[in-house]
């Protein structure tokens, strides 16, 4: 199993469509006891929260956010964690909105700094 989240910020590899995360979005974790809490923004978000629990490398959470119109977005994703070879974790995203329609798939990683 990869280390623990706690503590750790995380950055997307890559832009999603207007109105979610991207490049700028920052996230720091929290983990404990198999509860995993993230808070989140930048970008396209102004501020955002995910909960949810780990079992083994994968994370299973809901996330809402707000994004600078005042419109809020809500949904469910899966993350594996993984180690990359030169330390740094990573999650493989799959998300699923769950206030409108769209599903996709994202990249997440600590960052280089």
């Amino acid at each position: 199993m990869a280390r623990s989240l706690d503590g750790l910020f995380f950055v997307p590899v890559a832009d999603q469509a207007p109105g979610q995360v991207g490049r700028r979005t920052r996230f720091e974790y929290h983990e404990r006891d198999g509860l995993v809490r993230a808070d989140y923004a930048g970008g396209d978000v102004v501020k955002g929260h995910l909960i949810g629990t780990r079992a083994a490398d994968t994370v299973d959470f809901r996330y809402v956010q707000l994004r600078p119109d005042g419109t809020t977005a809500s949904g469910h994703c899966t993350s594996l964690v993984t180690e990359l070879p030169d330390g740094r974790l990573r999650m493989e995203e799959t998300w699923t909105w769950e206030s409108q329609e769209g599903s996709g798939t994202s990249t997440v990683e600590q960052p280089l700094d």
